[in-house]
């Protein structure tokens, strides 16, 4: 059994630490420290736990840029593993601070650059040989887009296809929070990723769009029904077209509200999603940044969010000689995820197939020392995990129907 160090207690966070409770109680893991910033939220998130599962949650505060702090308090908590679920910036301090201490790693997205908005694994992927060096496993991606959805196409490719040709990952929210205008995620990252240049592979080539320049008509299953996707570059993409036995073409869709993209426009239009500082009364100011400490905090949302969400690969290829095409998707429920976890789906999740990961490594069923993105592990033992501990999935042969 392994001790977990959980580093970020905001709505993500919340799920994992719940969710690693759970495993706790069934043998997975012997114990759980929550750190952050904020230690008062740590604290909140462990009494929540203790409530709901009964297990005792060990917190800690720590700043996740300060890379001699992150440092101080793995020595003193002594992990196994450390699961990241902090902001995508801290990404590489917390790497150092886990080769510096020997302890593997776990995270549910790339790092990101505070002054650029770009999806790229070349900084995280450049720390390869270090792990290797060092006898320690990185894994990389463990949300659910990135994470699940790389593993649906690994699967896939084990038991469904002898090659994939195309890969479509479509994400949609089919929930609503009531809200005149609220993200679901950290209002930064959400922000700064919708805004961001379409990317999408074809035929051994980037092709770039205008931001949500391209959509389709979708129509979802468990009754959600057709909704409008649009094309976006999501960092899974750039692992999967690498790691795909024959992937021809792959792109990312999701969905988006005409009120969610109305009010996305006008705030672009005035500035307010800009990630370059600004001087506001003599001090440099972030438009992004403060817009975010406006917005609803994602955490609120779970009492308020009603309706599904569904995310799945749609997988066209050939099995036998012959072409076939498979949907596998996940459906969950904002209000079940309130009901169990104090959360609403999107960060349930993400933040359960974090958990499982983290689960992976820690159990030796995914530790190899190095980088590695999901889909180069066996699919196996992670699919099903998500079925026992709350993201059950379908495989649908649908050769012609779509």
């Amino acid at each position: 059994m392994s001790h977990i160090l959980i580093i970020g207690a905001g709505g993500v966070g919340s799920v994992v630490v719940h969710k690693c409770a759970q495993a706790l109680k069934d043998g997975a893991f012997s114990k759980v420290t929550l750190a952050s910033r904020t230690l008062a939220r740590c604290e909140a998130i462990a009494q929540s736990v203790k409530t709901r599962i009964g297990v005792a949650v060990g917190t800690a505060q720590v700043d996740a840029d300060n890379v001699p702090e992150l440092c101080s308090l793995i020595r003193a908590v002594k992990p196994d593993v450390v699961c990241n679920v902090a902001l995508p910036y801290q990404d590489l301090h917390i790497m150092d601070a886990c080769l510096e201490c020997g302890v593997h790693y776990v995270d549910t997205a790339n790092y990101e650059p505070l002054d650029t908005a770009k999806f790229e694994y070349k900084w995280q992927w450049a720390y390869d040989d270090r792990f290797r060096e060092a006898g320690l496993t990185a894994l990389l991606g463990s949300g659910f887009d990135p994470g699940v959805t790389n593993v649906y196409a690994a699967w896939a490719l084990k038991h469904e296809l002898d090659e994939v040709h195309v890969l479509d990952i479509i994400d949609c929210n089919a929930g609503d929070h009531g809200q005149p205008f609220a993200t679901n995620f950290n209002p930064e990252i959400n922000i700064r990723e919708v805004t961001a240049r379409g990317r999408y592979w074809e035929r051994g080539e980037w092709v770039e769009t205008d931001p949500l320049s391209w959509s389709m008509n979708f129509d979802f299953p468990s009754g959600i029904g057709p909704k409008k996707c649009f094309l976006m570059y999501h960092e899974e993409l750039e692992s999967l077209v690498r790691n795909l036995k024959g992937i021809r073409r792959a792109r990312f869709w999701m969905t988006f509200s005409e009120n969610y993209l109305n009010h996305l426009k006008v705030l672009g239009n005035v500035g307010m999603t800009r990630i370059d500082p600004v001087k506001f009364q003599g001090q440099d100011i972030v438009p992004i940044q403060f817009l975010a400490k406006l917005l609803p905090d994602p955490a609120s949302l779970g009492p308020l969010t009603k309706g599904k969400t569904c995310i799945g690969d749609l997988m066209r290829g050939t099995k036998d000689g012959k072409e076939k095409t498979v949907y596998v998707y996940n459906i969950c429920d904002h209000e079940a995820c309130y009901a169990e976890v104090g959360s609403q789906a999107i960060s349930y999740t993400t933040g359960v197939p974090a958990m499982i990961g983290t689960k992976m490594v820690a159990q030796g069923a995914w530790r190899k020392p190095g980088v590695w993105n999901m889909e180069q592990f066996d699919p196996d033992p992670f699919m099903k995990d998500l079925n026992v501990y709350g993201l059950p999935w379908q495989c649908v042969d649908v050769t012609g129907k779509i």
